[in-house]
């Protein structure tokens, strides 16, 4: 697998999102489409412009539109990685089912969880 691949409003503006959240450099960027991924070359992000994309609601309900999948970003410690994602666009979910995971909204209105592991084996 090289990518997964994100719909949004505007390629451009949630891979400007993820490329300041994680770091990580753009390897493609047309009108609709924008790559980008670690410097290392393992499997990034793409983004393409979707008109008619309706977020996903988390938590899911039976008449909105459910999540499809969501990102799982370790990080070394939560609150500052909280605050810098909020710093960047993205938004705290009011629903938070773990002490030790933080789910956000991208500016796109995908959900994504930032987490710290703990315990042997996780």
């Amino acid at each position: 697998m090289s990518a997964t691949t994100l719909d949004a409003p505007n390629a451009r503006e949630l891979a400007r999102f993820y490329q300041d959240l994680l770091g990580w450099p753009v390897r493609k960027d047309e009108p609709d489409w924008v790559e980008i991924g670690p410097s290392d070359g393992g499997a990034g992000l793409s983004f393409q412009t979707e008109p008619l994309f309706t977020p996903p609601q988390w938590p899911s309900t039976r008449s909105g539109q459910q999540m499809m999948t969501h990102l799982d970003i370790e990080v070394d410690e939560l609150p500052p990685a909280v605050e810098r994602a909020v710093a960047l666009g993205a938004a705290l979910a009011d629903f938070q089912p773990q002490d030790d995971v933080r789910v956000l909204y991208d500016p796109a209105g995908h959900p994504f969880c930032l987490f710290v592991r703990t315990g042997a084996g996780t």
